[in-house]
C-alpha cells in the first residue's frame, strides 16, 4: 500500500470528481508545504490504495482542544442550525453539560430544526430514562444503540458491539468529531481542575475537529448508515446533501469502521501509515493494548530510524486497561519505541501524525475493542500545513509527560508486575 499508483491519483471537490490535471496541481501545491515532497507523495499514494471513501479536496479543518473550546464551537454550529442536527455519541450524561445540550436540541427543534440522536446504551447507561424521555417527548427522535435490554433491541441484540463515535452534523455543511463526549468531565481545560463522575479532581484532555466542506457528506452518509441499522425512525425529506462548496485547503478522507466490516478500514489505514513512515511517527492514545501487527509495525518503524514516540495516560479511568496496555512497555522500549506519560489530567485523545504529513484525529483508541468491536469514526487529512498543527500540539502533550526509560521500567515495583499480567489476560476483549 505504500508503493506508488500505477494511475494518476484523482481527488474529489465541491463540484465532484476533479479531472487528472486539476488534481495533479492540487497535489503540487500540497506537496510543496513540506520539506520533502517524496514523503508527502509515499503517504497520498498510500491513502490512494485503501479503499473506501474519496479523498476529498476544498475542506477547512479546525483543531480543537479539550471540552471549553470544542462545546462552545458545537454550541454555535447548534444555534445556527437551520435544516437538520444529527449527534452520535458514546457517552451522554444528565449533568450540567449534558442537560446544556439537552436544552439546545429541544430548542432548535421546536423551531423546526431536524434533529436527532444516537446514543450507546452501555456509555450512557448511567444516564437516567427520564433525561431521553425528555427529549423524546420534545420531537428529538432517538436511537438507543444495541440496548442492553434485548427486550428494546430492534436490529438483533449483541451487547458487545458498541457505537463509540463521537459525530455532530449541523445541516450537512459542518461536522464534528474526535474524543469528546457530552459530559462534565470536559467542562474545564485540562490545564485547570474540574469535575468527573470518576471523581478526578483535573479537566480530561482531549482533541476534536472541526470540519467544513464536501467531506461532510462522506460523514453524512456514516451516521445514516448508522441509523438505518439500528432501525430507527424514518425521517423527513431534508436537505441531509446540500449542495457543496468549497470551505478550505484541506484535503481529507472521513473513515468508519463497524464490527460488521471484514476488516477495520482505520486500523488497516493506520497500520499502512506506519509502515511507509520515513521519519516520525506521533502517536497520542487514550487506551492502548496492541495486538501483534500493530507491535510489529511500531517496533519495524524504530529499527529502520524513524522516530517512534508515543504519549499514553499517566493515569486512567480503566484499571484494566491501563496495566494491560503497560504490560506491552517493555517489549516496545527494547524494540526502540519512546514512551512517554502524560501527567495530570486523564488523557483521553486518539491521534497520530506521521512524517508530519499524515495524521489522523478521531475516536479509535489503539486497542482491540476499537479495531474489532465497536463503531468508530476518524478524520485522516494530508498534508505539511495542518500536520504543523499537529506537531505543537504533541509537543505541548510532551512537555506536560514523564519519559519511560529501560532502566526506571525494569525497577518498577513487583506489584506493578504483578497488576499488569493479570490485567494482560483481558487484553483481547479490551
Amino acid at each position: 500500500m505504500g508503493q506508488r499508483p500505477s494511475r494518476a491519483v484523482r481527488l474529489e471537490g465541491a463540484r465532484g470528481p476533479l479531472s487528472a490535471q486539476e488534481s495533479k496541481a492540487i497535489l503540487a501545491r500540497l506537496a510543496s508545504r513540506g520539506v520533502e515532497t517524496g514523503i508527502f507523495e509515499r503517504h497520498l499514494a498510500l491513502e490512494e490504495g485503501v479503499a473506501g471513501s474519496p479523498l476529498t479536496v476544498g475542506n477547512k479543518v479546525v483543531l480543537l482542544q479539550d471540552g471549553p473550546a470544542t462545546f462552545a464551537a458545537m454550541f454555535e454550529a447548534i444555534r445556527g442550525a437551520r435544516d437538520h442536527i444529527h449527534m452520535e455519541t458514546y457517552i451522554i450524561e444528565d449533568d450540567e453539560v449534558g442537560r446544556k445540550f439537552a436544552a439546545a436540541l429541544k430548542a432548535k427543534q421546536a423551531q423546526g430544526v431536524e434533529v436527532t440522536l444516537v446514543y450507546d446504551s452501555v456509555g450512557s447507561l448511567e444516564t437516567p430514562k427520564a433525561f431521553f424521555k425528555a427529549l423524546s417527548d420534545s420531537g428529538v427522535k432517538l436511537v438507543e444503540y444495541n440496548p442492553v435490554n434485548p427486550l428494546t433491541a430492534k436490529a438483533g441484540w449483541d451487547v458487545n458491539q458498541r457505537d463509540h463515535r463521537k459525530l455532530l452534523i449541523v445541516d450537512g455543511r459542518s461536522v464534528f468529531l474526535g474524543g469528546i463526549n457530552i459530559s462534565s468531565v470536559y467542562s474545564r481545560g485540562s490545564s485547570r481542575g474540574g469535575s468527573s463522575r470518576r471523581g478526578s479532581v483535573a479537566g480530561w484532555r482531549d482533541t476534536h475537529l472541526m470540519i467544513e466542506g464536501p467531506v461532510v457528506a462522506e460523514f453524512q452518509k456514516l451516521y445514516l448508515a448508522t441509523w438505518e441499522k439500528q432501525k430507527g425512525a424514518a425521517l423527513a425529506s431534508r436537505n441531509h446533501f446540500p449542495r457543496p462548496v468549497t470551505a478550505g485547503g484541506d484535503l481529507v478522507r472521513a473513515i468508519g469502521s463497524t464490527p460488521d466490516d471484514d476488516y477495520s478500514l482505520i486500523y488497516a489505514t493506520l497500520i499502512s501509515a506506519i509502515g511507509a513512515a520515513e521519519s516520525s511517527v506521533h502517536l497520542t492514545n487514550a487506551y492502548f493494548v496492541p495486538d501483534p501487527q500493530l507491535l510489529a509495525a511500531l517496533k519495524d518503524a524504530a529499527a529502520r530510524g524513524v522516530d517512534v514516540s508515543i504519549i499514553l495516560p499517566g493515569n486512567s479511568d480503566s484499571w484494566l486497561v491501563f496495566n494491560a496496555g503497560r504490560s506491552y512497555y517493555a517489549e516496545l522500549l527494547a524494540g526502540g519505541v519512546k514512551i512517554h506519560e502524560r501527567r495530570g489530567p486523564l488523557l483521553h485523545a486518539k491521534t497520530a501524525s506521521i512524517d508530519g504529513v499524515w495524521s489522523t484525529v478521531g475516536s479509535t483508541n489503539l486497542d482491540w475493542r476499537s479495531f474489532l468491536y465497536n463503531d468508530e469514526v476518524n478524520a485522516v487529512i494530508l498534508g505539511a500545513q495542518f500536520g504543523g498543527q499537529m506537531r505543537a500540539v504533541f509537543d505541548a502533550d510532551l512537555a506536560a509527560s514523564d519519559a519511560i526509560t529501560p532502566q526506571s521500567w525494569s525497577d518498577r515495583a513487583l506489584a506493578h508486575r504483578a497488576r499488569e499480567v493479570a490485567a494482560r489476560l483481558w487484553a483481547y476483549w479490551l
